[in-house]
């Protein structure tokens, strides 16, 4: 299921003429929108309701391999009253409500695979309440990664979640997003403390209570991580409550060679069991590292790599690098390459971030597809160095990155959309990967999210009572199925 998906993905096919009752059914739903697009209008305003061709497509596809399948309009509410009251209006009229945040996804999220109302909530970027000696801020649904930090420059606070991508924070909620700082500061799953959400009917809520901000608690349910990873099926992110973090007064980065992958992955367990409390730990396999050179006009040796950084006072980065290096020593590790000043750091790990765009400068005119798996990390050795063996014996390229701290690693496979061949074996490939780290006890989705190519796979991960629970979940909130539909489920 999941490589079909991929493949149509990867084929533009003209879309079909309604004809017959589907004639009938598709003229009373041009009705309805018509009549929802003016009532859009009434509360947005004419220059909040879009119906242009080139804000549709634009915010009918992210950055994956699936086709573009744009709304039918845009909406860009102000506030939180106008996304409830346009949500009352899509749930009068039946019409599908997909929310978007900056399209970084990988996995197709976005799509509108039944049309209906993209609400775009870019212009909800307001950083609403900082409590800096209780280490927490709520933003708006529009607030970056990158923009908070900005905004928190002066305060000696950061949000460390990374994924790369200059992702909004409520998007990065939606998804579970992570990235190279997980392994010291976790997922967005631990990382939000409250949400407010506008579900279906435009009703809103606060997932632990409005206004509650408290580091833990045991009150109920736990509303929260149920919309954290809910990818936009259930509700509207409106507003997140974030913990921060202190900006720690040392930083050191390094970047270390060795002759294996058993060899590197091996020391990331290693690091790891010592207790190590390292910030990042990432994994760059031959192939992806002679990549980063060449983008990133770098030098380091072509076999492969750790990326590791060190966060803490003086004296604690003293003990940190030295247990690390004892380590990597003994697995025949390089001595390290040291990046200590911050510009130097900032290129370093640009160049881990810009991954992706080095991976695909291997074969200009290709398509690139990101794999996600997680496994635990006492299989992580095996399944990276399965997986090489897997590549190099069906001639693809898919040069390998992770963030192996946390037992969670990517393919980039890199393909040429009209070899049919090809593409066959990417599939085939991808496929066998996710369940190879299913049969390791792991997950075929370490923090992408499961979108609209992972379905399949999430069945078989979760199990057929799991997936009953979720799916009732969903009714309940979620009745007349408008939220994101055909996503996840």
């Amino acid at each position: 299921m999941a490589s079909a998906l991929l493949r149509s993905a990867l084929r533009r096919k003209p879309p079909l003429q309604p004809a017959g009752a589907d004639r009938r059914r598709y003229s009373h739903r041009s009705g309805a929108l018509e009549r929802a697009i003016a009532a859009f209008r009434s509360v947005s305003g004419d220059e909040g309701v879009s119906l242009g061709e080139a804000v549709r497509e634009q915010h009918g596809r992210d950055e994956s391999v699936h086709k573009c399948r744009p709304p039918d309009v845009v909406v860009f509410p102000r506030c939180v009253e106008e996304v409830s009251a346009l949500a009352k209006i899509c749930h009068q009229h039946q019409l599908p409500i997909i929310p978007f945040g900056t399209g970084t996804g990988l996995e197709g999220g976005v799509g509108a695979l039944k049309g209906g109302v993209c609400f775009s909530l870019r212009n909800m970027d307001e950083v609403l309440d900082l409590h800096q000696e209780d280490f927490d801020v709520t933003v708006e649904p529009g607030v970056t990664r990158k923009a908070l930090n900005s905004y928190l420059r002066d305060t000696g606070l950061w949000f460390p979640v990374d994924p790369g991508a200059d992702a909004s924070l409520c998007g990065m909620a939606a998804t579970s997003a992570s990235g190279t700082n997980a392994v010291r500061y976790g997922t967005m799953r631990e990382n939000v403390l409250n949400l407010e959400v506008v579900l279906a009917d435009g009703s809103v809520f606060h997932t632990a209570g409005r206004g509650r901000r408290p580091r833990k608690t045991s009150a109920g349910f736990n509303l929260t991580n149920l919309f954290v990873g809910s990818e936009g099926t259930l509700g509207i992110l409106t507003k997140a409550t974030l913990r921060l973090y202190g900006i720690p007064e040392s930083m050191v980065s390094a970047v270390c060679s060795f002759p294996s992958v058993q060899a590197a992955v091996d020391s990331t367990v290693q690091v790891l069991q010592a207790g190590v409390p390292i910030a990042r730990i990432e994994f760059l396999d031959d192939v992806m590292i002679g990549a980063c050179n060449r983008f990133n006009s770098l030098s380091y040796p072509v076999t492969p790599t750790l990326f590791l950084e060190f966060h803490g006072s003086s004296k604690s980065l003293e003990e940190q690098v030295s247990i690390t290096e004892e380590i990597t020593r003994e697995n025949g590790g390089s001595d390290f390459a040291w990046a200590e000043d911050e510009e130097t750091r900032a290129r370093l790990w640009k160049a881990r971030h810009d991954a992706w765009y080095a991976a695909q400068a291997l074969r200009p005119g290709c398509k690139a597809y990101a794999t996600d798996v997680c496994v635990p990390l006492s299989r992580l050795p095996q399944i990276i160095v399965e997986t090489k063996e897997d590549l190099m014996r069906n001639n693809l390229t898919g040069p390998i990155a992770g963030h192996v701290g946390d037992g969670n690693f990517h393919c980039i496979m890199v393909l040429d959309p009209n070899d049919p061949d090809e593409v066959q074996r990417v599939h085939e490939f991808t496929d066998r990967l996710a369940r190879r780290a299913l049969a390791m006890d792991g997950t075929c989705t370490g923090e992408h999210g499961v979108g609209l190519g992972k379905r399949t796979l999430l069945r078989e991960e979760l199990g057929p009572q799991a997936m009953e629970v979720m799916q009732g979940l969903k009714a309940t909130l979620d009745p007349k199925n408008l939220m994101n539909p055909g996503k996840v489920l």
